[in-house]
């Protein structure tokens, strides 16, 4: 089959139509093993019209579309990659310098170059793996252990990166690489940790700080840094082992007679605060204050700003033991008078002794869920000072410089993953995928759904806020959106449609079969596995075998997933040259049996992304007889509402083996939230359901349903059907789709008869029935979808004993798709070319006119002078920040030596300059503290033990301070 490539053209949204994707579905009921198939072709046989649409109700259809509507135009960096690509190569973090954007990821850190961003990609026969083909080109380091968090050093033009294996590394900025093939290598590095380094942050005198587990802070001191910067790569070993030597362990400090002041949770995350030369360390249920300059602790509090008074002691921490303990249940050896009571009351004593340890769990959790939904996922410092905190459940706080709870806002439900800011913007990023900017004072500017999968961090660059996705995907937003810049970039016509270079024949099939294996000690040891997540059998793995087979895989198909609920099997096989169109495969099952725990009745489900689009098939067995309607239409409401797709453990469940996934739907009580959640299947582009629905003919007998099929009156049959009447009247698959059924019922037949040999007309008499349905929806509300839906009886035989017969549909799918990389050329191009666009960002670069009181100022020791910045303007307020652009050594025929500059630009120990950033609003002024000060520090070892005291030698010395304003 031979399918051409069509192309369309939108003002809005330039797409790429592949070839019609042809989905054959199969539903087959299966009482044995024997499967012959004579032979299979296509019937041209189309019908275009659709017998029904049934009411809406919990099949609404997905928000998630090409273009949102409340979308800002965006720069698509890295596209949404396939997850089978990304296996050990996850970007977790990104930060953005002057000229380029750094990724951390699960082998090391890469980075793209500001000037390649409208760049093509490489593609899929460039030199760039697979994953990569449409992004940006981008250079990577060598391989190493999992990044956990990077910052930029822009005054060392240095990378610093935190790691899996403890140890943080530097980066040099100005890499020289002329081939995308050749990695470049890391810098200093050394051991800081002896678990993940989880956060780490340069105070404002130019100190790197590190956050691990179990609570660890160390301080490591830039001077240390700063001569292991300037050794030589053969002298790496003693580079390394000079900055260990340098470290400052803050909780060895804060601990006296082995208690400690503050918590021994792992750090959440560190932020600057260089207005105040602070630093905040946030921890999931406390934080901590701490003094950048003297290294002292300020402030321990908790989530509610309660001033907390710990004392972290070992026996403490041996008494709140894990809850789990309380479910372990000690038999001791009774004696012989206690053997007394028999074997049953032992029984009734051990089993009312769980039970009581169940209840002290119950009510424990309780409580640690309540806490759960307080705790600290994110923190950042806005301009104005304040420090902004983010909650599981949503939940926005506000604090001030001293870690005074101000306020707390509730914009979303969604848990809180991350923030940025720039000027006076709070950019918020949640994990349902939402972009939300706000004001200084928490006010809702504007809100957008950003990705389909969470926002795991935000960076600032190049007039672009950039966010990654969970599933590796980085995205730019313009600073200067939500706009008039945003209309003016989508009215282009610059975003053409693009056209693939090939048609080929491309395909999925989809097999569904139920009653694959039947017997209640079959069903019980199924159900018994679901419960540790084994699943499958030795017959379904013969069923998957013998398709394989039957479709040529590893020629001409290839599985891409399957899942076993007991008698229920689903597969899903992709044509190969489809193969790098589609992955997410993702498994799912619910069942429906005997208190909704036993899987002879119920449904199994296999999602997959296409391109842009998700798909998902749903197999399933619901109640049987004729009076059961109702329990057919509550067994189909049950799995739609609790049929969650997991991620396979084994990533070899991807390439075909069957996975083992059966994720259960839960409530999630860290996500204190009314919020309906959302259904997996009702976020679907396409949903089909294939199985044996089990609903029958009504108010018809026997002899009279046999003479209308035997006149293939099925005109007349479809009024007694109960599904067509249960979905006109809204009760059952809400929203969804049936072809125009054209072909006999398919139950019930004789068995072990080929075709159409006979229904049965045994004793019972059973009404033929159409049970074996396929119903489906897709994101369009107008029924024009072409499907062909057709039971082939003189094409395909089987021989089975079933006392049902299989069906089949074809379904032509038209995937609409972007061309990232032809579409982030056409963004940079209209970016640049277009006049008011580029007004509007010159606009952002307006400087409002300040003045500064002086340029130079003396001090002696202990001296303070006053630095006063004007702003001038009356229209526009001004964003200040104060930084150290280096120190130097004045000598005595006043010759000046070269100004050496600290790590971020921060301030030498001797030098406290407040506040160092801040506000100034229109035509007002304010007033810098310059003071000098002696500063002593304790220098200590890394193992804790005071060495000797010392001095900073401040006599003579020369910083140069600058002074950067700009616009909001």
């Amino acid at each position: 089959m031979t399918l051409l490539p069509t192309t369309t053209n939108s003002a809005h949204a330039p797409v790429l139509l592949l070839p019609p994707l042809v989905l054959v579905v199969a539903a087959v009921k299966i009482s044995s093993l024997v499967l012959r198939m004579i032979n299979s072709c296509n019937s041209n046989h189309c019908l275009s019209s659709l017998e029904m649409v049934a009411g809406t109700g919990i099949f609404n259809f997905p928000t998630r579309s090409a273009l949102h509507a409340g979308r800002p135009p965006c720069l698509e960096l890295r596209p949404h990659p396939l997850r089978e690509t990304q296996v050990g190569k996850f970007l977790r973090n990104i930060a953005c310098t002057d000229t380029q954007l750094w990724a951390g990821q699960e082998c090391g850190v890469r980075f793209w170059s500001f000037e390649d961003v409208y760049e093509a990609g490489c593609g899929l026969d460039g030199r760039v793996r697979r994953g990569d083909e449409a992004a940006a080109p981008f250079f990577e380091s060598g391989n190493t252990s999992p990044t956990m968090c990077l910052i930029i050093d822009s005054a060392n033009r240095l990378v610093w990166s935190g790691h899996k294996d403890g140890k943080i590394r530097s980066w040099k900025m100005d890499q020289h690489l002329d081939d995308t093939n050749s990695h470049f290598k890391e810098g200093l590095s050394w051991q800081a940790h002896k678990g993940p380094v989880l956060s780490i942050v340069t105070s404002s005198f130019g100190d790197l700080w590190s956050g691990g587990e179990n609570g660890i802070i160390r301080i490591w001191p830039w001077d240390a840094m700063e001569k292991s910067l300037s050794l030589s790569q053969e002298e790496k070993h003693m580079a390394a082992l000079l900055v260990e030597r340098s470290c400052i362990d803050l909780r060895s400090q804060v601990t006296v007679n082995g208690a400690c002041s503050i918590s021994s949770s792992d750090v959440k995350c560190l932020v600057a605060d260089n207005v105040r030369a602070r630093i905040w360390c946030a921890q999931p249920l406390s934080f901590t204050l701490w003094d950048a300059r003297t290294k002292e602790l300020l402030k321990v509090f908790n989530t509610e700003g309660q001033m907390e008074n710990r004392a972290d002691l070992p026996s403490v921490q041996q008494q709140d033991q894990p809850v789990e303990d309380e479910m372990k249940v000690k038999f001791v050896a009774p004696s012989k008078k206690e053997k007394s009571g028999g074997f049953l009351q032992r029984s009734r004593n051990a089993i009312m002794g769980a039970a009581d340890a169940v209840r002290r769990v119950a009510t424990r959790g309780a409580g640690a869920f309540a806490d759960d939904a307080k705790r600290t996922e994110a923190l950042v410092l806005a301009i104005d000072g304040m420090t902004w905190s983010g909650c599981p459940n949503g939940l926005l706080v506000q604090w001030d410089g001293s870690g005074n709870r101000l306020q707390e806002l509730h914009h979303h439900s969604s848990a809180v993953q991350c923030f940025c800011t720039f000027g006076t913007r709070i950019y918020v990023g949640y994990a349902s995928g939402v972009i939300q900017v706000l004001d200084l004072e928490g006010k809702l500017i504007s809100a957008w759904v950003a990705h389909s999968n969470p926002v795991l961090k935000m960076a600032v660059g190049n007039g672009y806020v950039f966010s990654l996705a969970n599933h590796g995907g980085i995205r730019g937003w313009s600073i200067a959106s939500p706009g008039p810049i945003d209309r003016l970039i989508r009215s282009q016509d610059a975003l053409k449609a693009w056209l693939g270079s090939t048609a080929s024949d491309v395909g999925i099939i989809v097999v569904g079969l139920q009653e694959v294996e039947m017997g209640a000690g079959f069903l019980a040891m199924s159900a018994a596995k679901e419960t540790v997540g084994l699943e499958g059998s030795a017959i379904g793995q013969w069923w998957l075998d013998n398709i394989g087979k039957a479709l040529d895989e590893g020629t001409a198909f290839e599985r891409m997933g399957s899942r076993q609920l007991a008698g229920l099997l689903i597969s899903l096989w992709v044509r190969k040259n489809l193969r790098k169109h589609v992955g997410d495969v993702d498994a799912g099952a619910v069942p429906c049996g005997f208190g909704r725990a036993i899987g002879n009745k119920g449904g199994v489900g296999l999602r997959i992304r296409v391109l842009d689009r998700i798909m998902c098939f749903v197999n399933c067995h619901l109640a049987a007889h004729l009076e059961a309607v109702n329990r057919r239409n509550a067994d189909f409401d049950h799995i739609f509402r609790n049929m969650s797709f997991g991620r396979p453990s084994n990533p070899a469940a991807v390439a075909g083996v069957a996975t083992a996934s059966h994720a259960i739907k839960g409530t999630n009580a860290a996500s204190a939230t009314t919020e309906e959640p959302k259904l997996d299947l009702a976020e679907a582009d396409m949903v089909v359901f294939l199985g044996d629905f089990n609903y029958r003919l009504f108010g018809i007998s026997y002899d009279e349903a046999r003479d209308l099929v035997s006149q293939r009156s099925f005109d007349w049959l479809r009024e007694k059907d109960q599904l067509r009447a249960e979905m006109q009247a809204g009760k059952v698959f809400q929203g969804m789709r049936e072809a125009l059924i054209v072909f006999p019922p398919t139950y019930k037949f004789a068995r072990n008869q080929p075709g159409l040999g006979g229904y049965d007309s045994g004793e019972k008499k059973r009404i033929p029935a159409w049970c074996d349905r396929i119903i489906y929806r897709d994101n369009r509300s107008a029924p024009v979808s072409r499907m062909q839906f057709r039971l082939p009886c003189s094409l395909i035989s089987y021989t089975v004993e079933s006392d049902h017969k299989p069906v089949r549909c074809k379904f032509h799918v038209q995937v609409a798709h972007v061309d990232r990389s032809v579409r982030r050329q056409e963004f940079g191009e209209a970016v640049r070319s277009d006049e008011k666009v580029r007004s509007i960002l010159e606009q952002l670069r307006y400087v409002p006119e300040t003045t500064v009181s002086t340029n130079t100022i003396r001090l002696q020791s202990q001296d303070t002078a006053i630095l006063r910045i004007t702003n001038k303007d009356v229209k526009e307020k001004a964003i200040f920040r104060i930084v150290c652009g280096g120190v130097c050594t004045v000598n005595e025929d006043e010759d000046e030596s070269a100004y050496h500059s600290r790590g971020s630009y921060g301030f030498p120990r001797w030098l406290e300059v407040t506040p160092a950033a801040g506000i100034i609003k229109q035509d007002h002024f304010v007033d810098i503290s310059v003071h000098h000060e002696e500063f002593h520090s304790l220098e200590e070892h890394f193992d804790g033990i005071p060495q000797n005291w010392w001095c900073e030698d401040t006599r003579d010395k020369e910083a140069m301070l600058s002074v950067n304003i700009h616009g909001q």
